[in-house]
Formats: C-alpha cells, structure tokens, sequence
C-alpha cells in the first residue's frame, strides 16, 4: 500500500486509508489493459509534472513511484505527498476534470506502468462499474486530503477586510481547489514572501500560482486562466447541448446529457452549484436524512458530470445568445463564440440587493451574499445580521449562530411561514441564539471602506435603531439572469423566462414548430430554462434537479426534429 508521510497522517484520521490509496487486483488490472498501453520506465522519470494539463493515468506494474509538490511555501523544497507501490495508480479529481495537475509523479525505481490517455480513462469509467467505484472514491479522498492540508498549487497573500480576498477565497474553495492563506493581519513573516516576489502592498491580494506566476489581485477569469480551468476544452466544434450554468438544475442537466451521449459543454459564470452552493445545509434533499452542505452536493454532481464526459468553462459568462438560426450561437465575455444544436438555460437568479446608496462600499467587507465557513470565520464571536425569509436566509441563520454571538434575523414580513419550510421555522424559534424580528428592514449602513455598523427600522412603528453590527447577510428575493436574453425569448415581467404551457399565441411570432412548446421549452425551438432562471419554478433544490433531468428528453426530441 502507499505510504503517506507522517505529517499527513492527521488528514486520514477516520476514515480508511485504503480507500484513498487501494491496490488493485491483478484481475482488475487485466481488465483495464484494453484501454492503455504498457511502458517501461527508469530511476528518475517524470510521469507527469506540476501545471500539466490533461494528465495521463499511470497504474504502476513495477517499480517504485513519488507523488510530490515541487513548490512550496518554504523557499521551494519539494514536499512529498505519497509513494505508489506495484498495483496502485496515480491521480485525484483533477484526472477527471481535465484541469491541470497539482503535483509531479516521479519514479524513484524504475519499472512498468500501464499508461492510459484521458479520453480512454473516460470510456473505463463508463465500462466497468467495479473498477469505476474504486477510481472515482480514491480520486474524492484524495482532493479532499489536498483541500485539508491546503497542499495545492496556489498560495493567497490577503486580508480578512479585503473584498477581493474574500472573492478570491470562495472562488478557490467552492471550485474545490486547494491553496494556502496567509493572512497578511495576523502572520509575522509574510513580509519575506512579499519580497521575495517583490510585491507592494497595494498589490494586495496576491495569488502566487504554480509556485512561479504573480498575479495581483487578480478576476477570477485570470484566476481560473493560470490554472487551466477549461484550457482543454474545445469550443470551436458544434455541440448537441450547451448548459448555462452550473446550478444544481445545470448540472442536472449535464450529468443525464452526458450520460445518455451528447455531446454537452457547461458555460459557469463563477463555481458550480450556484444559490445552492452557499447553503452551509440542505435537510430536506431526498436521500440525504442529515443533511448536505451545498458545495458538497455541487461537487458531487460535477465530478459525475465530468466523469460522463461533460466538459465545464468556468469564469466564462454568457453576454448574448444569437437566435435567428440553427445552430444556436452563445457569445461569451472573452470575445469567443459557442455553438449548439439545444440550449438549456440554467442561469439562475441572484439575490436582490438593498436599497442603500453606499451598498457597493461594503460587498465584501461586512456585506455578504452568502454564509459559508469563510464568512464564519470572519465574524466569530461577533453579533451578525441575517436577511430574509426564505430558506437560504433560514439556513444561513442556523448556521451562523454556531459561530456568531448573536444572530439577528430581519424579516420584511409579518412572519416566516409563507415562505419557510417548518423544520427551518422550528430551528430558529428554538434557537436561543438566534434574535427574529419580523416587519424590520435595515435602513442605514455605516463606516468607511469597512462595515461598521448598522440602522435598521420597525416597519410597524417606522422607529429606527443604531446597532454596532459589522456583519450582514443579504438573502431576499431573487431576480433572473437573463439579460443576455433580451429579444429571443418570451419573459414576464419580472424578466423570469416562459415556457411550456405559460406561452401565449402573442409569445411565439417566430415559432416554427407545428406542435406546442414542450414543458421547459422556451419560445425558441430547442432551447429550454430550467431552475430559479424559469418562470414559477418551484424554489427548491430537487425541483431544479428534477427540471434539470427532465429537459434532456425534450432535449433529445429537438435534436431529432432538426
């Protein structure tokens, strides 16, 4: 079996090391030979490198291998992750994505391995039921020990009261990408890591990436460019499907597209999972009895989604769909265009923002659209405020008073019933944690470039009341993204997309069909919306799963017409 260095020991605590590291038997190992070749290698041979992208999958016959990150925070010495044995194989969840690699596979003893190309990697994933559990958990098990002992190919150089360190951070984690923080407020010695890449502080936040490229403060575009998300994506060729975003219902969409033969590309605007993916706890998921965080839940649909074949863009967005001819082009805001035969839309909404003029001041420095474990640690111990009435605001006040001293939850309305789900309701009422206050809405923000404190006001006495709060949580309401919709398909007013039986004869003036819309079809044949993006669509993670799912039928019906 593999051995793991002691100091990381720690991170497999609970959990079967055999799991992440099993030897195959020499029966399995017959069964994958069909889809690679075998090749003889020496002492010192590089199987792959840190940065690599597309990656071969290597299972070691003979001889002897180190997997090890080559660049570290430390002045560059090599740290080594684990040593392969015979019967055991390279690769973590990166083999499947196609993103580029976090380590560099070293052999230490020559030997024989099995080489097996990315796309052959795929078919066996598909083929063989047996040998695709034992991968795919290995592979899981492994990111996560990365993503635990933050060993990964990115150091972040910022500041807990930096909106573009949070930014950057939540980009990272909820794309599942290990990294290192060095917190700039608290570490003594980050100042001989500014030097030593000659970065000032107005530079700040620095990515350092792979260990050699400097990027200061960089969008999560020339993020995800350094580190190969997408690089090996094709987007020249026609696609039978292209989905637009990576919510729970995109990739629904995707992982039963994919899995069924299409041909199908993912276009996400920032991380997979969308709203869902900010929620600390799903409780009331279908099959999951103690719950699911969002991110877990994303990654798990995305892993299967790529596995099938799916290839995912992320930090691409949308900016206009062209819509006079089949196929369907999508221009996306890097001046590239994408063609497909179908279209799903799966866009989803975002929260609505409050009516403040210095609102933009303070996103991201006291002012947040989600509640995960970054914004946890950044008001520990503190009083927070949470608002909204739904289940996202439900969920994320639950979840905070675990780290805040207090949770104030505002409510526009008079109560939470109409728009909470009771086990949600039964939480916050029992909660002594947790301060709910309904007809209230926040009035005032305060502070400089950081949130300092609040004014909120009774909407039944119309008084007002200063609190020294520095943290808020904004979850009310959402509205669509759809403005790169404008002018090919039927909307209502509040800009949801129509669809199925929701079109009106007005809506259809260039419909060319002889039947009707189907259930999710837009006005426009073979593109169909699914999720939060859809108009009435049921709020809830499993609809968007179920609509996701379902349009892949409809999707097959349109390929067939054309």
């Amino acid at each position: 079996m593999s051995t793991v260095p002691s100091n990381f020991t720690d991170l497999y605590r609970g959990s079967d090391l055999s799991h992440a590291f099993p030897v195959l038997t020499p029966a399995q190992i017959d069964r994958m030979r069909p889809f690679g070749e075998v090749r003889t290698v020496r002492d010192g041979d590089k199987l792959f490198d840190q940065g690599d992208a597309s990656v071969h999958f290597f299972v070691l016959l003979s001889g002897h291998m180190v997997i090890e990150q080559p660049q570290t925070q430390d002045g560059g010495k090599k740290l080594v992750i684990a040593e392969h044995q015979p019967g055991e194989f390279t690769g973590e969840m990166n083999m499947i994505s196609g993103r580029r690699s976090l380590v560099t596979g070293r052999m230490d003893e020559g030997g024989e391995v099995l080489e097996i190309l990315p796309e052959r990697m795929r078919d066996l994933l598909q083929t063989d039921a047996e040998i695709n559990e034992i991968l795919m958990r290995a592979f899981i098990l492994r990111r996560l020990t990365l993503i635990s002992g933050g060993f990964g190919d990115v150091v972040l150089l910022g500041s807990r009261h930096s909106s573009s360190t949070l930014r950057i951070r939540e980009f990272l984690g909820r794309n599942g990408h290990p990294f290192t923080y060095v917190d700039l407020d608290t570490d003594k010695s980050s100042q001989e890591l500014l030097d030593q890449f000659h970065i000032n502080i107005a530079d700040v936040p620095v990515v350092i990436c792979r260990g050699s490229a400097v990027l200061r403060n960089p969008s999560n575009r020339e993020l995800a460019d350094c580190l190969g998300y997408g690089a090996s994506v094709d987007i020249t060729q026609v696609r039978d499907l292209i989905v637009v975003g990576a919510g729970p219902a995109g990739l629904a969409a995707a992982v039963y597209g994919a899995s069924e033969g299409l041909d199908v590309l993912v276009l996400e605007t920032s991380a997979p999972g969308g709203q869902a993916g900010s929620s600390s706890k799903i409780e009331n998921y279908l099959g999951f009895p103690t719950g699911i965080s969002g991110q877990e839940l994303a990654g798990r649909a995305f892993a299967q989604a790529t596995k099938f074949g799916a290839d995912v863009v992320i930090a691409r967005s949308a900016d206009r769909l062209g819509c006079t001819k089949n196929p369907y082009s999508i221009h996306i805001d890097d001046d590239r265009t994408l063609h497909a035969r179908t279209v799903v839309i799966a866009s989803g909404a975002q929260y609505n923002k409050l009516n403040c003029p210095n609102l933009g001041t303070f996103e991201g420095s006291g002012l947040y659209y989600g509640a995960t474990f970054i914004e946890a640690q950044l008001c520990n111990g503190e009083e927070v405020i949470v608002i909204g009435g739904g289940n996202s605001a439900g969920q994320a006040a639950v979840f905070l008073s675990q780290h805040a001293k207090r949770v104030h939850m505002l409510v526009r309305g008079p109560n939470l019933s109409d728009t909470m789900s009771r086990y949600l309701i039964h939480r916050i009422e029992e909660n002594p944690n947790i301060d709910l206050r309904c007809n209230t809405e926040i009035a005032a923000l305060h502070g400089d470039k950081q949130l300092e404190s609040v004014t909120w006001r009774d909407k039944t006495t119309e008084g007002t009341e200063p609190k020294p709060i520095r943290h808020v949580f904004v979850m009310t309401g959402a509205a669509p993204r759809t403005d790169w919709l404008k002018g090919c398909v039927a909307m209502d007013a509040r800009g949801f997309i129509k669809t199925g039986r929701d079109l009106l004869p007005e809506d259809l003036p260039h419909w060319t069909r002889t039947r009707l819309p189907m259930l999710l079809e837009t006005s426009l044949p073979g593109v169909l919306a699914v999720g939060d993006v859809r108009a009435n669509n049921v709020k809830r993670v499993a609809s968007a799963v179920g609509e996701g799912s379902i349009a892949i039928s409809m999707v097959h019906q349109a390929l067939q017409e054309q």
